[in-house]
């Protein structure tokens, strides 16, 4: 009686380290794998573009109480990138919840802001003593910079992102992403000008 149940509980544990190796045989073989890697990455370059997104968000209130200074007049324009700012800033995505739909609310929030900036650099043309601010320039070669590094960080989003969606597109790993949820991410639109570092002309 002892040894049938001994022999019966050493039949259990090899049958779960067969379905076990099994297991781990079909996961790899799905690409389930390369599936985490490739959504790991687009994680990964979407942390840089909030990043690069957060430090344009951070020159704006120096930016604006600089320009506040010399404009005094512009109020309309302050309130404008005022509250564009804080509805960019509120949006946070998760890596899960990277859909089209959120993505373009997201783009949308931020192309306010890139639009409500530039209407404020160019609040500059009616007050020449502002072009001699040395806080003024350097707090716009820093937001030209970050546009900049946006724009770079935007497009490697991008890509990472084309990537893991097609990955999961192909047959048979379609199938295999639908069982895992591994869902089709949002990439940035082209827009034109959204891309472009606000400039100030003298």
């Amino acid at each position: 009686m002892i040894n049938l149940t001994t022999n019966k509980t050493k039949m259990k544990k090899i049958k779960n380290i067969i379905i076990a190796f099994v297991a781990v045989a079909t996961l790899s073989s799905c690409g389930y794998n390369e599936m985490v890697v490739k959504q790991e990455s687009v994680g990964g370059q979407w942390a840089q573009v909030e990043t690069s997104y957060q430090r344009r968000a951070d020159l704006i209130p120096n930016l604006v109480s600089t320009v506040k200074g010399y404009a005094e007049f512009e109020k309309s324009t302050f309130v404008e990138v005022t509250e564009a700012r804080s509805k960019a800033t509120s949006m946070n995505i998760n890596v899960e919840d990277l859909t089209p739909e959120n993505m373009a609310k997201f783009q949308n929030a931020q192309s306010q802001l890139s639009g409500s900036l530039s209407r404020l650099m160019a609040t500059f043309e009616r007050y020449p003593d502002l072009k001699a601010n040395q806080n003024f320039l350097e707090l716009q070669a820093q937001l030209e910079g970050t546009e900049n590094r946006i724009s770079v960080e935007r497009r490697k989003f991008n890509e990472v992102t084309k990537d893991y969606n097609t990955y999961i597109k192909q047959f048979p790993r379609n199938i295999y992403a639908g069982w895992f949820d591994f869902e089709k991410k949002g990439y940035f639109e082209a827009e034109a000008g959204s891309e472009k570092a606000p400039k100030v002309e003298f």
